[in-house]
């Protein structure tokens, strides 16, 4: 399978005591659908999965393939602690007919190189479908080192990669070592140089509110080759990233985009708060200037 495009880590709606809405969360997967976005994952990091209940973690799968099913690419997180819940995760995907699955570390236990690649490979199993791996040492505590690599690489489901380490160094490493394994850009800020170092995909959270910008810098740079005008785009977009990143308010952040964009996202749950009256302002005014920025350039 070939990765080309946005891939959107959907937000989940709650209701202010803390419940999904349901409704909500169709409503968003419409939006960016419409949008047109490439593909869309259930159970992310953005989506909230880790304070979700493994009932509402099949529950939302469930949903989610009910509304995309035949319109575009829908992957599903299995990323959790326990095996036995990673494993359920994945069953659940194949059993709904889910393009692919989304395989990182399991958190908190900092498995060797090997063990992860065993964890992986159980959970591969289980699905049977393409799967993107999910390196994000930040939050697992690993590393999807060399050694892990080669060990996945006995399974051709592995096609992809969302590399989030921030290390720049993990994109050479994987365009020279591992081409066979598609490269997506997981950490926003370096989306330009993974474009120059061919990775056609990028999940990004803030696509959930402003997927046109996004797509705009996937075009630039993956469709037309055109580096001059993706390093236009990408300069109007660092400012956001700058805003996402700070503070470790990147969801509270991305529910308060969607709802600049008339898309009700309602609070993160806890232990998670949403903004403050200055931080909604201060992204408001980011996302203003880089709307106007970025609509000057694509209209030229």
């Amino acid at each position: 399978m070939k990765f080309e495009g946005i891939y959107t880590p959907a937000i989940t709606p709650h209701r202010e005591d803390g419940s999904i809405d349901r409704d909500a969360f169709v409503a968003q997967l419409e939006w960016l659908m419409a949008a047109g976005v490439h593909g869309i994952i259930n159970g992310g990091s953005t989506g909230e999965y880790y304070a979700q209940s493994m009932q509402e973690r099949m529950e939302m799968a469930s949903l989610a393939r009910d509304v995309t099913k035949g319109r575009t690419h829908l992957m599903v997180g299995t990323v959790a602690i326990r095996l036995e819940d990673s494993l359920a995760m994945a069953e659940h995907a194949a059993k709904i007919g889910a393009d692919s699955v989304l395989i990182g570390s399991p958190p908190y236990s900092v498995p060797t190189e090997r063990e992860n690649a065993l964890n992986a490979l159980a959970i591969d199993r289980a699905a049977d479908l393409p799967a993107m791996l999910y390196n994000y040492p930040g939050r697992m505590g690993i590393n999807m080192g060399e050694e892990f690599l080669d060990r996945v690489g006995r399974s051709r489901n592995f096609c992809a990669i969302k590399e989030s380490s921030g290390d720049i160094n993990r994109v050479h490493l994987l365009a020279r070592d591992y081409p066979h394994i598609q490269m997506s850009c997981g950490m926003d800020d370096q989306a330009l140089e993974f474009f120059a170092w061919g990775g056609r995909s990028w999940v990004c959270g803030g696509s959930n509110f402003l997927p046109a910008e996004h797509l705009a810098l996937y075009k630039a740079c993956a469709v037309e080759g055109n580096f001059d005008k993706g390093r236009r785009i990408m300069s109007a977009l660092m400012p956001l990233m700058r805003v996402l990143e700070q503070g470790g308010k990147f969801i509270q952040c991305i529910k308060h985009g969607c709802e600049m964009m008339g898309n009700y996202a309602g609070p993160p749950r806890p232990p998670l708060k949403g903004l403050n009256k200055d931080d909604k302002r201060q992204l408001e005014q980011t996302v203003r200037v880089l709307k106007t920025t970025i609509a000057q350039i694509t209209a030229e």
